[in-house]
């Protein structure tokens, strides 16, 4: 008995050829392909109406938020102005109430100088030279100073109102004589010294 001949049917040997073998790598990316194209499809298009909806959202939300910052900052400020307005207040009703009452002693000597009927002209000096030096240690208290430039000094404008201008030895522009004495309170001049000046040569 004979084997049987190989088949070399060409319809079959077609049919064989045009179907998918195993680990056949074109089929597999066919296969692979078709989830995503799928869930692409299946994806909805963002309305870009909504996109900038929700965009105009977040703008105004943080808009509200820098607003609510700025009003808040606003507060602070004014808050801080108003601490600052108080402090510069109570200094000044300090200011005033500590000079007050370091006049206080000079006014009871005062009167008690003038209390006295019969005080001899000497009592009545030793009085006010006590009345005097009481006040200016009141006026040292508060930086209250004298400006009472000696004879020879720069003429400055900034401390001396000259009254004059006239000839003298000394050199020129300089203080000649104090009419009436000027005073600085906390460095700033209150009252400028009167003087008289020497004119040029």
């Amino acid at each position: 008995m004979s084997d049987a001949p190989p088949h070399n049917d060409p319809l079959h040997s077609t049919q064989t050829q045009g179907q998918a073998q195993p680990g056949d790598p074109t089929q597999t990316a066919g296969s692979a392909a078709t989830p995503d194209a799928a869930a692409s499809q299946n994806q909805e298009p963002i309305d870009p109406l909504t996109a900038a909806q929700a965009e105009v959202a977040l703008l105004q939300a943080k808009v509200a938020e820098l607003q609510d910052q700025f009003v808040r900052g606003q507060a602070e400020v004014q808050n801080a102005r108003r601490r600052a307005d108080e402090e510069v207040s109570k200094a000044r009703k300090f200011a005033l109430e500590s000079f007050a009452d370091s006049l206080l002693p000079v006014l009871d000597s005062l009167e008690a100088g003038l209390a006295i009927q019969s005080a001899t002209p000497e009592q009545i000096r030793e009085g006010a030279e006590a009345t005097l030096r009481q006040l200016k240690s009141a006026m040292e208290r508060n930086k209250i100073i004298a400006i009472d430039p000696v004879a020879g000094t720069k003429f400055d404008p900034a401390q001396h109102q000259a009254i004059s201008v006239v000839p003298a030895e000394q050199e020129p522009n300089s203080v000649v004589s104090v009419l009436q004495k000027g005073y600085l309170i906390a460095e700033r001049v209150l009252r400028p010294a009167l003087v008289t000046v020497s004119a040029p040569k």
